[in-house]
């Protein structure tokens, strides 16, 4: 079917992350039809609420940048703005040189605009060559680079290695001497091409910060849990008329041209049905888009497929209140991998939330995360060799013996895209492959950020350019073009 003059069209989704979930409210608000094909048994993607003791906790992702508007916007949207929740202590530590340290202020992404407060942290040679940095003669940044490598080269592998490593792990689970910095991290991009010095670019930015008077709270979570918020906006969607089907994975996607007919409309097959639909969104990982892209645009299959992904785990432990009483204070701590650790950080997370310390007076709980782009043989390891460890660790960061009294460990296999030197490229190049047929569009944490906010922004970016496309079908069917020969013409 083609879109007609009434309506906006039919569009399907294929994907009930945050991304999919987000497009498909936003096109609905325009007057779509929209049905949503998910192939798991669940909308959220990453973001998955669960419990733990009679605790209500998140099992995925626990937070959402608040300094970016999209995803505290898409919250208010699905009604969930009377429970935005900053965290109830933004203070964390580093545990590194064998001790916990308070977490230095004053940085982006782990990128200090000076020495202060990173006595302990670094070497006497790492504090001064952060001194060192601004009398070093330009670097030019060129169209994209490494954040490991750019930063060691102006302020030494130290400010690499135990502050932006562990940052940056805790994002994209990825390995900050491969990672883009223009990609990761694009504000610290911008400012080191217009700034001659690196601690220079730090400062500028935290100068325009505080001009815009960003002075709350970086994070927001939700009472109850992120993991609430793509069920909420699930419900959105079916109070608005959209349809979400699980359990139903698409094999294929096929355009089909009617000879007679302007447009280009579209069929998606499942396992038991092919619906058209004059516009798709695909809003699933990079390696299931690569394959439904396989047959009507190659050129964007391979850029996609050659796109890596990171596995971790997150372990949820369970405690008696009153024997954690030598916890120290804060939100938990990060853990440079150059210390050879296993976990790569840990969340207080009773502490870190109010609404999680509320629940039950006699519990408390903790999260650990294991796993790093490249590290396979720790994930290989059974659940309880996991908890094991997670406890080795918190034991000798904490001091923390007691036994918990119920551990639960979720596995995220091929959770995190990484973005290496060449991301953006890669990104336009796939952009530029689907631009050629209308009609689609496509979103999710592999193309912009892995943050909530950044997949929010991907998928109404994907929602708008199919509204664009669906009016300019509904105009063409209207008002055909006449040919050379005298036929209506595309």
């Amino acid at each position: 079917m083609s879109a007609t003059g009434e309506g906006t069209g039919r569009v399907v989704v294929v994907g009930a992350g945050i991304a999919g979930l987000a497009a498909a409210l936003r096109l609905l608000e325009s007057g779509a039809r929209v049905t949503v094909l998910e192939a798991s048994g669940r909308v959220g993607g990453k973001l998955l609420p669960g419990e733990i003791a009679g605790v209500r906790v998140d099992l995925g992702a626990e937070s959402m940048l608040a300094r970016r508007p999209e995803a505290v916007a898409l919250a208010r949207a699905a009604g969930l703005g009377d429970r935005l929740q900053p965290p109830a202590t933004a203070t964390a530590a580093l545990w590194t040189c064998g001790a916990l340290r308070p977490l230095p202020k004053g940085h982006v992404m782990g990128v200090p605009g000076t020495a202060d407060a990173l006595a302990g942290v670094l070497s006497d040679e790492g504090l001064a060559a952060i001194a060192r940095e601004a009398d070093l003669p330009r670097t030019e940044i060129g169209e994209d680079v490494a954040v490991g490598e750019f930063v060691a080269a102006r302020l030494g592998r130290e400010v690499v290695d135990r502050l932006v490593e562990p940052l940056l792990g805790g994002v994209y689970a990825g390995d900050a001497y491969r990672l883009s910095m223009r990609s990761a991290v694009p504000q610290l991009f911008e400012a080191a091409r217009d700034h001659d010095s690196l601690t220079g670019a730090v400062r500028a930015i935290q100068a325009r910060a505080a001009a815009a008077r960003q002075t709350g709270p970086v994070f927001t979570g939700l009472d109850g849990g992120v993991g609430t918020l793509p069920l909420a906006v699930a419900d959105a969607v079916r109070a608005r008329g959209g349809e979400i089907r699980l359990a139903t994975p698409v094999r294929a996607l096929r355009r089909v041209t009617a000879a007679d007919a302007p447009g280009t409309d579209w069929e998606v097959v499942t396992d038991d049905r092919v619906l058209s639909a004059d516009a798709v969104v695909l809003a699933a990982p990079a390696p299931a888009a690569a394959a439904l892209l396989a047959a009507e645009s190659p050129g964007a299959a391979a850029e996609l497929r050659a796109v890596a992904y990171a596995s971790m785990a997150l372990v949820t432990l369970a405690y008696r209140r009153a024997d954690t009483a030598a916890l120290p204070d804060g939100s938990g701590f990060l853990v440079p991998p150059v210390d050879g650790r296993t976990i790569k950080a840990s969340t207080f997370a009773s502490q870190k939330w109010g609404w999680i310390g509320a629940q039950d007076p006699d519990v408390a709980v903790l999260r650990t995360s294991v796993g790093r782009y490249g590290e396979t043989a720790i994930l290989d390891r059974p659940d309880a060799d996991l908890v094991e460890v997670s406890r080795e660790d918190l034991r000798a960061a904490t001091g923390l013996d007691a036994v918990p009294v119920e551990t639960r460990v979720t596995r995220w296999t091929d959770g995190l895209p990484q973005y290496p030197v060449g991301h953006h490229a890669r990104v336009a190049r796939v952009r530029a492959h689907v631009a050629r047929l209308p009609g689609l569009a496509v979103c999710g944490a592999a193309y912009d950020g892995v943050g909530i906010p950044a997949c929010v922004a991907s998928a109404w970016a994907a929602a708008d350019q199919l509204r664009g496309d669906l009016r300019a079908v509904r105009d063409l069917t209207a008002h055909p073009v006449r040919s050379l020969h005298g036929g209506a013409g595309e």
